[in-house]
C-alpha cells in the first residue's frame, strides 16, 4: 500500500486504460551481495543459460576498489552477451567503471544529477517501493525505468514494502517508461507479475542459489518468459 495514499489501488483499475504496446517481459539479473573469485565463471554460466537483458552489480559491503575490480572482470562478459551492465547505488562508480548505467535507491541521489554525470545514453533506474508517487517523480526526473517491490519475501535484503501486482498494470498502461518487479521472485511465483504488466523481472537468489547452477536458474525463467511471450 502506498504510504502517500492510504487507499489501496483497485486491482481492476488498469482495465480502464488501453494497454500500451510493450516488449515481452525480460530478465534483469542482480548479483549476490558478496561474490567469490569464481563469480566470473558463474556469471558466464548464467548468461549462457538464456536471455538476460541487464545485470546489476550490487555489492553493498564491498570497498570502492573491490567494486571497480569486479566491474573490470564482469563487464566484458556482459558485453559479449549484449547485456547491459548496471552499478547499484553509486553514480561515481558507474562513471569510473564505464558501466552502462546506475540503479538508484531513494537515498542515492537525483536522477537528473545522475544523467548530468553519466550522459544521455546511460540507463538510470530508480527504486520506488510500493509508491505511485515516487514512480511518477522518478519518471519526471528522467529515469529510464522504475522498480517496484518487494513483491514476495526475500532474504537478499531487508524490505518494508509489499506492493500489490496491480501497481504494475497501472504503471504499464498509463506510462511508457518500463517497470521492473523485484523481491523474492522465482519461476514459480513470477507469472502473476508478468501477467500484471512487469517489463522486467529482477531476480537474484532464484538464479545464484539454484540447485543445478545459475545457468539452470536463468533457463527456468526463460521457460516462464518464453511461454508468456508466445502465448
Amino acid at each position: 500500500m502506498d504510504e502517500e495514499d492510504p487507499t489501496a489501488l483497485d486491482p481492476s483499475f488498469a482495465d480502464l486504460f488501453e494497454p500500451n504496446e510493450r516488449m515481452p517481459c525480460q530478465l534483469y539479473l542482480v548479483s549476490p551481495n558478496e561474490i567469490g573469485g569464481d563469480f566470473a565463471d558463474r556469471l558466464q554460466a548464467a548468461l549462457d543459460g538464456g536471455p538476460v537483458a541487464a545485470f546489476q552489480l550490487r555489492l553493498k559491503s564491498a570497498s570502492d576498489d573491490e567494486v571497480l575490480r569486479a566491474a573490470e572482470r564482469l563487464m566484458p562478459i556482459c558485453a559479449a552477451h549484449e547485456v547491459a551492465f548496471i552499478v547499484n547505488d553509486r553514480v561515481d562508480l558507474a562513471r569510473a567503471s564505464g558501466a552502462d548505467g546506475v540503479h538508484l535507491g531513494q537515498g542515492d541521489g537525483d536522477p537528473r544529477e545522475a544523467r548530468r554525470i553519466l550522459g544521455p545514453s546511460a540507463q538510470i533506474g530508480v527504486t520506488c517501493h510500493d509508491s505511485r508517487h515516487l514512480a511518477m517523480d522518478a519518471g519526471e526526473a528522467g529515469a529510464d525505468y522504475v522498480a517496484f517491490g518487494a513483491f514476495f519475501p526475500t532474504s537478499t535484503k531487508e524490505t518494508f514494502h509489499r506492493p500489490d501486482p496491480s501497481i504494475l498494470g497501472w504503471w504499464s498502461r498509463v506510462f511508457e517508461i518500463p517497470c521492473v518487479a523485484i523481491g523474492g521472485i522465482t519461476p514459480e511465483n513470477g507469472r502473476v507479475l508478468v501477467e500484471a504488466g512487469a517489463d522486467f523481472l529482477a531476480v537474484c537468489s532464484a538464479v545464484w542459489s539454484h540447485e543445478q547452477g545459475p545457468g539452470a536458474g536463468v533457463a527456468a525463467f526463460s521457460a516462464l518468459l518464453g511461454s508468456k511471450s508466445s502465448a
